[in-house]
């Protein structure tokens, strides 16, 4: 009799496990209680171009020190995990190591379309010793939730011109450029640190490109000694940065932005402020060649004007 309340007791208690576990196609666990222990051996059991729609794939709380790569021919992937401080992706590649480069050093690189991270934590834990990524994003209609992404310098690389990628209420933080290149981003109550009297943003905004980096309704904040730090510089000249409705600290350089020693770059960066609130957000001492945002202006930069492209793409909040 014993046995069978003792059979009864475990089955009651591992129900909520199973039924959350019925909810994914494939789970990691580093303790190999899942399919697979590491996050690259489930992206690569899943099916090219996989008909049968989106892949969830659940990672068990744990650090994963794995240098990623998800390639094109694997869409529609939904990478969750336990939880945003806990479960960990991690690795500490930088860009002096035998001569890799900036574009090399990444931690997890995405390559695939229509890709969601949700509920954990990116990392680049290289010591400040040269550019490390930890986000290299190329493809289409990513979306990154609830995520912390941290770094140094080039935390961030949105690295491919006309794809689009979505942050909400992440926490991400660097040194220097730490979010950078082509892409067209949107940034929604995301949690900005900088750690270094540097520069937040470095956009590579194609000239034919409307949108580049937009933050919305961001905390920016500065670490501890951290008392000069600009909002973006153009690392091309068609560079384009918009934040609004966000809240600018102390510490944010009166002028907001540089041309990155180029004065050229002046006559064709688009940077914008719009809202902003903060002792950084007075806009009296900002260089000329940025500019304030009328309400009739900041209308058009809404989430859906900036994420819809030529296939009318929408945010499931």
């Amino acid at each position: 009799m014993k046995r069978i309340l003792f059979c009864l007791l475990l089955t009651v208690n591992l129900l909520p496990i199973f039924a959350q576990e019925k909810e994914y196609d494939i789970v990691v666990d580093r303790n190999g209680r899942g399919n697979f222990r590491t996050i690259q051996e489930a992206i690569e059991s899943i099916r090219a171009f996989d008909p049968k729609g989106t892949v969830t794939v659940f990672i068990r709380n744990g650090v994963y020190k794995e240098k990623l790569v998800l390639p094109t021919y694997v869409c529609n992937v939904h990478l969750i995990g336990e939880s945003r401080d806990k479960t960990i992706i991690t690795y500490d590649d930088h860009a002096n190591i035998n001569q890799m480069g900036t574009f090399r050093s990444y931690t997890f690189l995405i390559r695939g379309n229509d890709i969601t991270l949700e509920n954990l934590t990116v990392e680049n834990s290289a010591e400040q010793l040269g550019q490390a990524v930890a986000l290299h994003l190329e493809g289409d209609r990513i979306i990154v939730r609830n995520c912390r992404i941290l770094g140094n310098q080039d935390t961030i690389y949105a690295g491919r011109d006309n794809c689009r990628q979505y942050f909400e209420n992440c926490h991400i933080e660097g040194t220097t450029d730490f979010i950078f290149g082509p892409s067209t981003c949107w940034f929604e109550k995301c949690q900005v640190l900088s750690k270094r009297n540097s520069y937040i943003t470095a956009a590579s905004t194609s000239e034919n490109n409307i949108y580049g980096y937009i933050f919305n309704q961001c905390d920016i904040s500065l670490a501890e000694d951290v008392t000069s730090v600009y909002l973006g510089r153009p690392w091309r000249p068609y560079a384009m940065t918009l934040f609004m409705n966000c809240r600018l600290p102390e510490g944010i350089n009166p002028q907001g932005w540089d041309n990155w020693r180029n004065p050229e770059n002046e006559k064709t960066a688009r940077y914008m402020e719009y809202n902003n609130s903060g002792a950084g957000a007075a806009t009296v001492q900002r260089v000329r060649w940025a500019k304030t945002l009328t309400d009739k202006e900041a209308a058009v930069y809404t989430l859906e004007n900036v994420m819809k492209g030529c296939d009318g793409w929408k945010i499931n909040n």
